[in-house]
């Protein structure tokens, strides 16, 4: 009957050539099999259904899923997808901070300027999500194809089917005890920021001074030569904030252990922010001046207040972090 020839075409020009008469013989044989001897078309009709779309049952043949991400690695790749677009988007927006800094001559006001990083600020934001968006669903389509197991089952942490026995790794955590997904977001964000920051602070942290409408650019607030001579040691404490930040993801609650490894980091941190802070030529002198003379203070004072200010604050950070890292762990 000519639907059977029809929908054996429909399946077997969605395959290979080398394989579609093979196929194409064994689904009419298939067809032919469900059929009884006197058939008319309401039968065939009801085989035809019963055996389905035929794109669905092509993509069965070709043992080829007919989705570009699935189930197998859908909630890794959403969240995956949550985490790194925000922060590279944020990265992005400081990066544009600093060249319009860095490029900035005075003759612009600062309305002007405002406005020319929003209007960019939003076409990076799109540019860049996208680029992410796209690399990202790249590389998981990459996956889902070249992975072999077929059975399609979401992958759990141990990288294999979910079994009622993997209940036995999960325990009930309390609410304030619980580490959230946003607060892991929140962590690696952080990072991103503080670290754009410091490698650009020569053109991201500067005084600057009004007058007639525009801003007249007066010192950097620090020696970028000076902080990039700690950058091995920088690297350092990024990546131990990474990897904290991860272990965090994998016990997903505050436990004593964790609470301890926090504790490390927020004193290796302190440690080395101090030291940074304390050296004589980390903040630049035409900076200090201004800011004296501006406070009516000598240079000395200012400078001694401004270090003694910033340890302060680090070591309150650090305290308050260590004290709430043992308070949750304790729930």
């Amino acid at each position: 009957m000519k639907l059977i020839e029809i929908y054996i075409h429909e399946v077997t020009r969605r395959l290979p050539e080398q394989n579609r008469e093979d196929i194409a013989l064994e689904l009419r044989s298939t067809i032919e099999d469900m059929l009884p001897d006197d058939y008319d078309e309401k039968e065939v009709k009801a085989v035809l259904a019963k055996l389905g779309n035929p794109a669905i049952l092509a993509s069965e043949y070709r043992d080829q899923p007919m989705y570009l991400i699935g189930p197998r690695y859908f909630d890794l790749y959403v969240t995956l997808l949550k985490m790194i677009i925000p922060i590279a988007v944020v990265v992005s927006l400081i990066a544009l901070v600093a060249d319009y800094l860095i490029g900035y001559s005075g003759d612009k006001t600062v309305a002007d300027i405002v406005t020319a990083v929003i209007s960019t600020g939003i076409g990076t934001f799109l540019e860049v999500g996208i680029q992410v968006f796209f690399w990202i669903t790249v590389v998981f389509a990459i996956i889902e194809r070249a992975d072999k197991g077929k059975e399609g089952h979401p992958l759990t942490t141990k990288l294999r089917k979910w079994t009622p026995d993997d209940l036995k790794d999960i325990a009930l955590v309390h609410k304030k005890k619980a580490i959230t997904s946003f607060e892991v977001f929140g962590s690696l964000l952080w990072t991103a920021i503080w670290a754009t920051v410091y490698f650009n602070a020569e053109h991201l942290i500067r005084v600057y001074r009004g007058g007639e409408g525009a801003l007249n650019f007066v010192a950097p607030a620090f020696n970028q030569h000076v902080l990039l001579d700690y950058w091995p040691i920088i690297l350092i404490v990024i990546g131990l904030e990474v990897a904290l930040t991860i272990y965090k993801l994998i016990k997903r609650q505050w436990t004593r252990k964790l609470a301890l490894c926090n504790t490390a980091l927020e004193l290796i941190v302190l440690i080395v922010f101090a030291v940074i802070l304390i050296n004589p030529n980390v903040f630049n002198q035409e900076f200090i001046n201004y800011m004296s003379n501006l406070l009516n203070t000598t240079a000395n004072q200012f400078e001694t207040g401004l270090v003694g200010g910033g340890i302060a604050i680090l070591i309150l950070v650090a305290v308050l972090n260590i004290y709430e890292g043992f308070r949750k762990a304790r729930l």
